[in-house]
């Protein structure tokens, strides 16, 4: 009778213990690097201004970039409008609109990466 107490939590025991041992070569498939080298490579992408940029958008794409990282680190609603870099730009006349253009492009990408690496 003592014997069938034991048996029956080490049965259980024995069975519990090896399937997890056997899953565990499963959940390390891919090198921790390989996802570090991706993070990289994609954070190196997102917040450059595109190529064909001028001086004036590079700046209101950089500009934009950083009104979001306020914004989201202030916990603000995403809004481009409430940004006074963009409704009041401090650059000529004749390079407000690229500039706006060019602020609400890294604005929005800015946000849209910082909430996609949120959920990570």
């Amino acid at each position: 009778m003592r014997c069938n107490r034991l048996a029956i939590p080490a049965l259980a025991f024995a069975l519990a213990t090896s399937g997890f041992a056997m899953a565990q070569p499963f959940a390390a498939s891919a090198p921790a690097s390989q996802y570090q080298d991706h993070d990289r490579d994609r954070d190196r992408d997102w917040n450059s201004p595109p190529q064909e940029f001028r001086d004036i958008e590079r700046q209101g794409y950089h500009d934009g970039i950083e009104g979001a990282r306020k914004d989201y680190d202030n916990h603000r609603r995403p809004d481009v409008n409430n940004r006074d870099e963009y409704r009041h730009p401090h650059v000529p006349e004749s390079a407000r609109k690229d500039y706006r253009e060019s602020f609400r492009r890294g604005y929005d990408t800015a946000w849209d990466h910082m909430m996609n690496n949120a959920r990570r």
